[in-house]
C-alpha cells in the first residue's frame, strides 16, 4: 500500500496526548519541534494523539499554552481519532500481507512467557506467531468463550531496525512484534501515529529521548505500509532532581502554577531558554532565532535537571 503522503515532503510536527497539562519539558520539546521544522525549511503541523486515555479539557489547555509562548501552525489540527477508518484500512493491508498475526495472549501470559532468557526486556515472546491454522481456530473459540477477541501484532519483518537521528546519529534498534490493534478493536497507538505521519507528509519527527527506542520498529511497520521513514531528533527530557521523569507532582512546572507564584509566560520561556544555553528570550520566537539548524544539531544530550521555583524568577 503506497501512500499519497510520498507527493509532499518537508514537514516537522508535534504529536502530544491530551492527558493532562504540559509541564515545561513538555513545552521545552514543542519548542524545540517547532525550531527544528522552522530552521531546516519545513512547515509544522499539531496532531492531538487521543487514541489512548483522554483528560477532559486537556486539549484545550494544551493548545493555549502553545500559542501562549508563541508557537504557530500550519494547517488545522489533527485529531487521530477522526482516523480510524485510515487505520483499519492498514490493518486490513497488513493482514492481507501477511503481516500481521493474531494474538491470543493475555498480559499475565506475556509477563509469565517474557522471562524466557531469549526474549529482549519487555518484548513479546512470540507465543502466537506461529500457531497453526488449528491452533489459532482453538484459541479464537477461547476467547470467544470469555467474551473476548484477538488482539493484531505486527510480524516484525527483522529483527532490527536502523533510523537516522540527527542528535544521535545512526541508530539500530530491536523490532518487537508490537500490538497493531488492542484486543477491545482500537488501533494501537504505533500504528495510527505512522499512519498519520504519512497523511501529514512528516519528514521530520522530533520528540523526547524516551522513544528513540521505538523509533526502529515504527520505521520498520512505515516502510512495510509504503510510507516514507522520517528523519528523528530525540531530544534530551526534562527529569525532576532524583533522575525521573518531570511530573506536574515535582512542584511548579505547569504554566498555570508559575502564574500562581507570580511568573509571567515570558518568565517561563527565558526558563526554558535558559535551559539551551540562551539568555533573555522572552518567546519561542526568541529561542528559535538563537538555535540555527547547526546549533539544533549540535545540542547536548545531557537532560534538563528542573527544580521547580517557589517564588518569583531569580533571573
Amino acid at each position: 500500500m503506497t501512500s499519497g503522503s510520498l507527493i509532499q515532503q518537508g514537514v516537522g510536527r508535534f504529536a502530544p496526548s491530551p492527558t493532562g497539562d504540559f509541564h515545561v519539558g513538555n513545552l521545552r520539546t514543542a519548542i524545540l519541534a517547532w525550531a527544528w521544522a522552522r530552521n531546516s525549511g519545513r512547515s509544522f503541523v499539531l496532531r492531538m494523539e487521543d487514541i489512548d486515555r483522554v483528560r477532559s479539557g486537556s486539549a484545550d489547555r494544551q493548545i493555549a499554552d502553545l500559542k501562549a509562548i508563541g508557537l504557530n501552525w500550519d494547517g488545522t489540527i489533527l485529531v487521530q481519532t477522526t482516523r480510524s477508518a485510515a487505520h483499519t484500512q492498514a490493518l486490513d493491508y497488513l493482514v492481507e500481507q501477511g503481516y500481521a498475526f493474531e494474538c491470543y495472549c493475555s498480559r499475565k501470559d506475556i509477563k509469565e512467557a517474557a522471562s524466557a532468557p531469549h526474549v529482549p526486556p519487555g518484548h513479546y515472546p512470540g507465543t502466537c506467531l506461529n500457531l497453526t491454522d488449528t491452533e489459532r481456530e482453538v484459541r479464537r473459540r477461547q476467547l470467544a468463550e470469555l467474551g473476548r477477541t484477538p488482539a493484531l501484532r505486527l510480524r516484525a519483518p527483522a529483527s532490527e531496525w536502523t533510523v537516522f537521528d540527527e542528535l544521535h546519529g545512526s541508530f539500530t534498534g530491536p523490532v518487537d512484534h508490537f500490538v497493531l490493534r488492542r484486543a477491545d478493536g482500537v488501533p494501537a497507538y504505533n500504528l495510527a501515529a505512522v499512519v498519520d505521519d504519512g497523511f501529514q507528509h512528516v519528514a521530520q519527527v522530533v520528540r523526547g529521548d524516551d522513544l528513540l527506542s521505538q523509533a526502529p520498529a515504527q520505521a520498520a511497520l512505515a516502510t512495510l505500509l509504503g510510507i516514507a521513514v522520517p528523519t528523528y531528533v530525540h531530544v534530551p527530557l526534562a527529569l525532576n532532581e532524583a533522575g525521573s521523569r518531570l511530573a506536574k507532582r515535582d512542584g511548579a512546572v505547569t504554566l498555570a502554577d508559575l502564574y500562581e507564584l507570580g511568573w509571567t509566560t515570558e518568565d517561563a520561556v527565558e526558563w526554558i531558554g535558559r535551559s539551551l544555553g540562551i539568555d533573555g528570550a522572552r518567546t519561542a520566537i526568541d529561542i528559535a532565532d538563537a538555535l540555527p539548524i547547526d546549533s539544533l544539531r549540535a545540542l547536548p544530550l545531557d537532560p534538563w535537571i528542573v527544580t521547580p521555583p517557589t517564588g518569583l524568577p531569580a533571573f
